[in-house]
């Protein structure tokens, strides 16, 4: 998504919010999921089938690691480990984490701003089932060594009530034109941002400026366990449910052309519902779902 909309605005004049409650350590190095796809993304860089790690990517680091004996459930390939050892020595170095991702943002070639959420530790954690019983896991834990397949029963945010908004994350928001929120997991992409309660605040002051794009096509998640967390978190995969975790902060919802029965469900409860086509199957295609949401005319 936000590869599209860089291709129907300037990508100086963006500013991505992202989420870091899935950062874990792996190895001593300090890993950001969510960060480290678009930077991969936006540098071109990415690998071009998984639409996440590197194009291009060896793993002889993680075959040595095997070989001596590690558990190495959590794949880091050569050049993400490259990418991390330069995040650590940022972090060692005293930067923030907002400081080390404008650092290898720079050396990406990125001109959209990348904001982590916080510059302080958030840690997503699930309550889940495993042979009937309840047990918390970290979400690397459950959403790759378990491969999300354990019935979710609870999402928290570890440290979301003592963390702060990183700088200029609260000042971008207030100053946008236009805030959108991605087609994410809500419960695992969204939320955990929202955990800072002075971003969901920002957000609920300009909800007249939000809109989301759905994360569902055809009642389903495109990739991912989004759809299995909503059945199992608010009991129906469907745009209204998305509506209703939105509506308190963004007054305008797109949904794809597949699930357009959904729109008159998610108009009452007070929304917006624009209904397009939302898979973004080829830049062009991202691009022109990016001039829908802004409403720049294509």
């Amino acid at each position: 998504m936000l590869a599209g909309i860089q291709r129907v605005v300037d990508p100086t004049q963006i500013t991505a919010v992202v989420n870091t409650a899935d950062d874990e350590i792996f190895y001593g190095l300090h890993v950001a999921p969510d960060l480290d796809t678009i930077t991969y993304t936006l540098g071109g860089a990415v690998h071009p089938d998984q639409g996440w790690g590197r194009q291009g990517e060896t793993f002889a680091v993680l075959d040595e690691l095997t070989e001596l004996g590690e558990d190495t459930w959590f794949a880091l390939g050569d050049k993400d480990i490259a990418l991390h050892l330069i995040r650590n020595d940022a972090l060692a170095r005293g930067q923030t984490l907002t400081e080390a991702t404008a650092q290898i943002a720079r050396r990406f070639d990125i001109d959209v701003r990348l904001l982590p959420m916080t510059d302080d530790r958030v840690r997503t954690v699930l309550d889940v089932e495993v042979d009937g019983h309840i047990t918390t896991m970290a979400m690397q834990t459950w959403f790759v060594r378990h491969r999300h397949q354990p019935r979710v029963h609870r999402v928290r945010f570890d440290g979301a009530d003592v963390a702060t908004p990183a700088p200029h994350v609260l000042e971008s928001i207030e100053r946008a034109d236009r805030i959108v929120v991605c087609p994410s997991n809500p419960y695992v992409s969204i939320d955990p941002i929202l955990s800072l309660p002075a971003i969901e605040q920002a957000l609920r002051r300009r909800r007249d400026d939000v809109v989301a794009v759905s994360p569902l096509v055809g009642a389903a998640a495109v990739k991912g366990p989004a759809a299995d967390m909503m059945m199992a978190l608010d009991g129906e995969v469907s745009n209204r449910v998305v509506g209703a975790r939105y509506t308190p902060w963004c007054s305008r919802l797109v949904i794809d052309i597949r699930d357009a029965h959904d729109a008159p469900a998610v108009e009452k409860l007070g929304m917006r519902c624009d209904v397009t086509e939302t898979l973004m199957s080829s830049p062009r295609a991202a691009a022109e779902l990016a001039a829908v949401v802004l409403e720049t005319g294509g």
